[in-house]
């Protein structure tokens, strides 16, 4: 019983953890098998391509599928609450990554399957949320966004009535003119557009009035991308402040981002 501990222990460590050489090479890997398949299915979308290497590629993915498949089952065992696993965020993102392979198997020979095989294997371009893993300071920013939330939510509304009163203004002022600011909605879609610094330039002011305003607008919107990000990044400074996390993960229920040293999981108190 002790040795099945060992190396449920050991091959945790491995997949969960990135503190040690065979934890770090295990993530590399993994990486490139993630990269590998998303190019495979890029690859496949390229009619000529897929058609002169259908062969090659097919069997590159089943390669991947099987890998994943092992790696997905992995990580089940190795943790003692295996639910945890699979209904978190990276346990479904794992599940529906692989799935598609074995379903296309299912769904070959049967009446009108070909639309449903054709979303099943685009649907394996979501691997590449797989990656989340490997970005060390997405918490750091998720920390950041979730805490300037508030002060966002602030911003973006008074963003939402700037556009309905300058959109407003735009429909009195060239609504006459046949300019396509036609209704409020169109003039408020035209602001949002000008205000985003993005300018379609599917609808444009002809007036000189009309022009003036827009240029303001143009000038405006610079104070829409600072200002959030400002926010979000004098958040980002106050977190790093904090006390240094590792990368250690709980063998019961997978919570990640322990203190230095801990000793128990600040989520289930098991022993780390």
């Amino acid at each position: 019983m002790n040795k099945n501990k060992s190396w449920k222990s050991k091959l945790h460590e491995i997949i969960y953890e990135a503190d040690t050489p065979a934890g770090k090479w295990f993530d590399i890997i993994l990486l490139i098998l993630i990269l590998t398949s998303i190019a495979v299915v890029m690859l496949e979308s390229v009619a000529e391509i897929g058609d002169q290497y259908e062969y090659e590629l097919g069997l590159a993915e089943w390669i991947i599928t099987i890998l994943f498949t092992i790696e997905y089952l992995a990580r089940v065992i190795t943790i003692k609450k295996p639910s945890e696993y699979i209904f978190s965020f990276y346990g479904l993102v794992d599940f529906f990554s692989t799935i598609p392979k074995y379903l296309s198997l299912i769904l070959v020979g049967s009446t009108g399957a070909f639309v449903a095989l054709r979303a099943l294997r685009l649907l394996r371009v979501f691997r590449i949320l797989k990656l989340a893993r490997f970005i060390g300071e997405g918490n750091q920013l998720i920390n950041a966004l979730k805490a300037s939330r508030a002060k966002i939510s602030v911003f973006l509304l008074a963003i939402f009535m700037l556009c309905i009163i300058l959109g407003t203004i735009m429909y009195m002022i060239e609504g006459g003119a046949d300019s396509g600011f036609s209704s409020i909605p169109r003039s408020v879609y035209w602001a949002i557009v000008t205000l985003t610094t993005v300018g379609y330039g599917d609808i444009a002011p002809v007036t000189a009035l009309g022009q003036f305003i827009a240029s303001i607008i143009m000038i405006l919107g610079y104070a829409v991308i600072a200002v959030p990000t400002g926010i979000v990044s004098a958040e980002m400074t106050k977190d790093q402040k904090k006390v240094h996390l590792n990368t250690q993960s709980c063998p019961n229920c997978t919570a990640n981002n322990h203190r230095d040293h801990a000793i128990f999981c600040y989520e289930c108190g098991h022993k780390m």
